[in-house]
């Protein structure tokens, strides 16, 4: 009973990234960002992969430099992989990477560095599977397709 109660209960963490984004989306880019990477400095390099996944994937969100963003959302990737790998992933990390494969490929577009964008938005389209038939799986499919237009794909 004690270990359901548990898996019912929310997870601290993912509500606070939850605040941070609230104020992201507010406009306030800079206060965000500066308590997204408070928080990631408490996880860790070794803390949870879907707090590190969350947490780096709207860090990546907060950044001003497009390297700095690249560099977030390929951890971002990393953490979701390793989610899935571990075989503990919850059902719908899946269905995150086709969004985080999509954001890569737009980091890489902003960078000039085509080729790579087209492998990360063909990993997105081969992951869009996983996607569920609702508003945020559409339009992740629909900005692939957007992607894939402006690349010629």
């Amino acid at each position: 009973m004690a270990e359901q109660q548990e898996q019912a209960a929310p997870d601290a963490v993912l509500t606070r990234i939850g605040q941070v984004v609230m104020l992201h989306h507010g406009g306030d880019r800079e206060e965000a960002r500066c308590r997204l990477l408070t928080l990631w400095t408490e996880i860790g390099e070794d803390g949870d992969p879907l707090h590190r996944c969350t947490l780096a994937h709207y860090l990546a969100d907060t950044q001003d430099d497009p390297e700095d963003e690249l560099a977030w959302d390929l951890r971002a990737l990393s953490a979701a992989e390793e989610e899935v790998a571990g075989g503990g992933a919850p059902p719908g990390v899946r269905g995150f990477l086709p969004s985080l494969h999509l954001n890569l490929a737009a980091d890489y577009v902003k960078l000039g560095r085509d080729e790579a964008a087209r492998s990360h938005l063909r990993r997105a389209r081969e992951t869009a599977g996983a996607l569920a038939r609702d508003r945020y799986g559409e339009g992740v499919r629909a900005a692939i397709g957007r992607l894939e237009s402006r690349l010629g794909e």
